[in-house]
C-alpha cells in the first residue's frame, strides 16, 4: 500500500503577478497548458501500487484542486483522490502528522507514503518511478528517506544535505546533516566537496514510522496534532475531511525538515537523477521555453527590435520591447511586471508591499473562479463595478444578500434561474432583472450550457466581503 501525499500549500509569491494567493503557483499553466498541480498527480498516479492521492491544502482550493485532477483521472481511473482541508497553513510538519494520522486510521501503521510538493516539475517520469522504488524499499526498512538533486551550481535558495555512507548500488547513501540555505561562500564550499546535495522537499516513510519520529523529536507537537486530528474525524464526508480550526491553531508550525528530519539518525538519501526543478522564480520557469538566437525567450505574442536575453509572458496582449537586455516582463490583465534577471527572487518583496498596502492584485486576478464557473471585473469606479459571470451548467451560487450594493443582472447566453426574495423567475438571453441591496437572492443555471451574464453592481461599498451566505451547496455559508 502506497499513497502518495500531494502537500499544496505556498503561493509562490517570486512567481507573482500570475500566482497569487486566490491563484496560487500549483495552479499556473506551464507552456505546454497543464498545470504543476495536475503534473503531480499525473506522476504519483503511475506509481505502482498508488489506487489512493490524499492531497493536503487549503479550504479555499479545494474545487479547484479537484477540477485540476478530473482530466489526470480519465486517464488513471483506478486513482481515488481525497483531501485534507487546512483553514490556515501551519507548514509541513502539521501536514504530514496529520496525513499520516488519518492514513494510519485507514490502512494501518505499515501503509507507505510519500509527501511530495504540488508545486515542482519532474521531466524524466520512468527516473522517478526507479528513484521512489528505492526510496520505497528503504522506507520499509524504517528509515526515512528524501531525495538529493545534484547541484549544478552554488545556489542560495536550496537546503543542502551533506551525504555519508553508501546504502545500496542505487547509490542511497546515509544523511550525516542538513543544512539551510546558505549564505553564497558556504554553497560554493558544499558543491565544490561533491559530497553535498540539494534537498528537493520530497520525503517517502511509512507511516508508522513517521509518527514514532514525531513523538521521540517533537512530542508537543505530536500530541497537539494528535489532538486535533481527533477533533477533525467528525468533520469528513468519505474523500473530504475539514481541520478543526481550534485545535488546528494549537500545532506548532514548523516545517518537516526541521522538526523530524535534520534531528533523526535514520535519515537516507535517493539521488535524484530525474531532471527535478522547484521552478521557484520566473528565472527558472523562463528556462522551460526554447530561446530564440538573441536568447529571448516568448510566452504569448511579442514584437522585439534590439531585445536579446530576455523572457516576456503575455496571455492576453502584445508586447513590444525595444533596445532591452536581460528582463523579464510579465503582463497579466490588471498588473505587469518588469525586473532585471539577476534581481528575480525580489518579486516576493513586491508581494509583501502590495499586502501591506491592502492591495487585491497580491490576492485576486481580474478572472477569479469559483466552486460555481467564474467572474471576471471588466471596469470598476465611483460606486459601481462591472463583471462578466460565468455559471456552469447545473451549477448554482449560494442564497445570500448584500447590504451595501444593489445589482443589475442582464443574460448574454444561456437561462439563468433567479431567486429574489420570495419570488423565482426564468430569465433568458437579452433579458434582464434587479436585485436589490437586502434582497435575499439566488442565481442558478439550470440548462446544459455555460451561462454568461454581466452584473452592473451600485452602491457605496463594493468589496467581496459584502456577502450573507444563508445556503449553499459548495458549503460555504
Amino acid at each position: 500500500m502506497v499513497i502518495p501525499i500531494i502537500l499544496s500549500g505556498g503561493t509562490g509569491a517570486r512567481l507573482w503577478p500570475v500566482s497569487r494567493e486566490s491563484h496560487p503557483k500549483p495552479f499556473m499553466k506551464l507552456p505546454d497548458g497543464e498545470s504543476l498541480l495536475y503534473k503531480t498527480f499525473s506522476r504519483a498516479s503511475a506509481i505502482d501500487g498508488v489506487s489512493e492521492i490524499l492531497t493536503i491544502t487549503n479550504r479555499d482550493y479545494y474545487f479547484k484542486s479537484r477540477e485540476e485532477f478530473l482530466g489526470a483521472k480519465k486517464l488513471c481511473s483506478r486513482v481515488s483522490d481525497t483531501y485534507l482541508l487546512e483553514p490556515f497553513g501551519r507548514n509541513t510538519a502539521a501536514a504530514i502528522i496529520l496525513g499520516s494520522l488519518g492514513i494510519i486510521h485507514r490502512y494501518g501503521s505499515e501503509a507507505l507514503i510519500l509527501a511530495m510538493p504540488a508545486d515542482h516539475l519532474i521531466e524524466d517520469q520512468n527516473a522517478f518511478t526507479l528513484a521512489v522504488k528505492q526510496a520505497l524499499d528503504l522506507a520499509r526498512q524504517g528509515k526515512m528517506v528524501t531525495f538529493g538533486v545534484v547541484p549544478c551550481c552554488p545556489d542560495t535558495g536550496f537546503g543542502y544535505i551533506e551525504c555519508g555512507e553508501i546504502y545500496d548500488e542505487g547509490g542511497a547513501r546515509h544523511v550525516n546533516r542538513f543544512f539551510e540555505k546558505p549564505s553564497i561562500e558556504k554553497a560554493k564550499e558544499y558543491v565544490s566537496s561533491g559530497n553535498h546535495l540539494w534537498n528537493s522537499g520530497i520525503f517517502c516513510f511509512a507511516a508508522g514510522s513517521v509518527l514514532e519520529e514525531f513523538k521521540m523529536h517533537a512530542p508537543d507537537l505530536y500530541l497537539r496534532a494528535l489532538a486535533c486530528w481527533e477533533a477533525s474525524r467528525g468533520e469528513n464526508s468519505g474523500a473530504m475531511t475539514e481541520i478543526d480550526p481550534g485545535t488546528f491553531a494549537e500545532v506548532p508550525e514548523d516545517s518537516f525538515d526541521y522538526a523530524v528530519l535534520e534531528k533523526s539518525d535514520d535519515v537516507a538519501v535517493v539521488p535524484a537523477t530525474f531532471g527535478w526543478s522547484d521552478v521557484g522564480s520566473w528565472n527558472s520557469m523562463s528556462d522551460l521555453v526554447s530561446p530564440d538566437d538573441e536568447g529571448n525567450r516568448i510566452v504569448g505574442e511579442a514584437l522585439l527590435l534590439g531585445v536579446s536575453d530576455t523572457y516576456i509572458r503575455s496571455d492576453n496582449r502584445m508586447v513590444a520591447a525595444i533596445g532591452v537586455d536581460n528582463l523579464l516582463i510579465i503582463d497579466t490583465p490588471d498588473a505587469l511586471l518588469v525586473a532585471d534577471r539577476n534581481h528575480a527572487q525580489e518579486v516576493k518583496q513586491v508581494v509583501g508591499r502590495l499586502k501591506s498596502m491592502g492591495h487585491e492584485c497580491h490576492r485576486l486576478h481580474r478572472t477569479v473562479s469559483r466552486p460555481w464557473g467564474t467572474y471576471t471585473v471588466l471596469e470598476e469606479g465611483q460606486n459601481f463595478k462591472i463583471k462578466r459571470i460565468m455559471v456552469k451548467p447545473g451549477a448554482s451560487l449560494s442564497l445570500q444578500m448584500h447590504y451595501h450594493r444593489s445589482e443589475h443582472w442582464v443574460v448574454v447566453s444561456g437561462t439563468a434561474r433567479i431567486v429574489n426574495e420570495e419570488s423565482t423567475m426564468l430569465v433568458r438571453t437579452n433579458e434582464s432583472t434587479y436585485i436589490p441591496s437586502g434582497h435575499r437572492h439566488r442565481l442558478s443555471n439550470p440548462g446544459i450550457k455555460e451561462l454568461v451574464m454581466i452584473e452592473v453592481q451600485s452602491g457605496e461599498y463594493l468589496g467581496e466581503d459584502d456577502i450573507v451566505r444563508f445556503d449553499d451547496i459548495y458549503g460555504r455559508s
